[in-house]
């Protein structure tokens, strides 16, 4: 059977959306998945985000790694499904929808710019041996390591990644890990990510970009509120209050676009 899919990137991240309101496609093959988001043998992407019914709010948001696992929440997926929940008739220009680590709000400014609120960060739940940043770990719907670096555009991301990813600490939950050039007194920095799951740098990361502000702001590197990252594939815009150690009203902007919709042979539910 065929299954209709779309392509949607923000700011590099690039998803394949698939409307499953129809329960039909088989989500419990992982292997079916990878393939999909295979960029030599499939449509390619960085993870595979279905849409789905929900009884109380817009819709859910199943969001797939590009090696088929299903962990964690995707920043720039959500603002990805956002549009595409748009395209589809399910929304105007906001929506309530349930996602992996809870429920999100999130809004559509224009046809080419979504935001999406984040859950709140507690700082103090975790334990920031360095409050000088040069390593910090935290939790945000994804688990993230920030690590402070002069100069990111010399990193061998994929390999220097890969060594703290499957290192001791880590290897059996896996974690994102943020390279970060910044300037003290400045609300811009450059950020690289190496992403669990895709298993090699990605062009953008979400949450990542949430985790990079947060710690920058805790650490008293950057003192405003409203930060923003510089990636690869492009900028984001982290906004949030903070009171003491506390997060909240925590927001991802940036841009998003369809780039083709297609049709591909497809697994589904006997």
């Amino acid at each position: 059977m065929k299954i209709q899919f779309y392509k949607y990137q923000g700011t590099g991240n690039d998803f394949v959306m698939v409307d499953n309101r129809g329960g039909n496609f088989n989500y419990n093959n992982a292997e079916f998945i990878s393939s999909i988001c295979d960029r030599r043998y499939g449509i390619g992407c960085d993870g595979l985000i279905l849409i789905e019914d929900n009884k109380d709010l817009d819709f859910t948001m199943k969001y797939f790694n590009s090696d088929g696992s299903e962990l964690g929440m995707c920043g720039n997926g959500a603002r990805c499904v956002t549009q595409f929940a748009k395209k589809l008739g399910i929304i105007n220009d906001s929506a309530i929808f349930q996602a992996s680590d809870g429920a999100h709000h999130a809004e559509i400014i224009d046809n080419n710019y979504v935001r999406v609120k984040m859950n709140d960060i507690d700082m103090s739940n975790y334990d920031l041996i360095d409050k000088n940043f040069d390593n910090i770990y935290l939790d945000n719907g994804a688990p993230h390591l920030v690590i402070n670096s002069n100069d990111i555009d010399k990193i061998d991301v994929f390999n220097e990644g890969r060594k703290i990813r499957y290192g001791d600490k880590y290897k059996h939950e896996g974690v994102n890990i943020n390279f970060v050039e910044f300037t003290s007194n400045s609300s811009l920095c450059k950020v690289r990510t190496y992403e669990r799951g895709v298993e090699d740098e990605t062009l953008s990361c979400g949450t990542g970009a949430i985790a990079v502000a947060v710690v920058l702001n805790y650490s008293n590197i950057i003192n405003k509120e409203e930060i923003k990252i510089s990636m690869k594939g492009g900028n984001l815009k982290v906004s949030f209050n903070r009171v003491g150690d506390n997060f909240s009203n925590i927001w991802l902007s940036g841009a998003v676009s369809e780039i083709y919709k297609g049709e591909i042979n497809g697994d589904i539910k006997g």
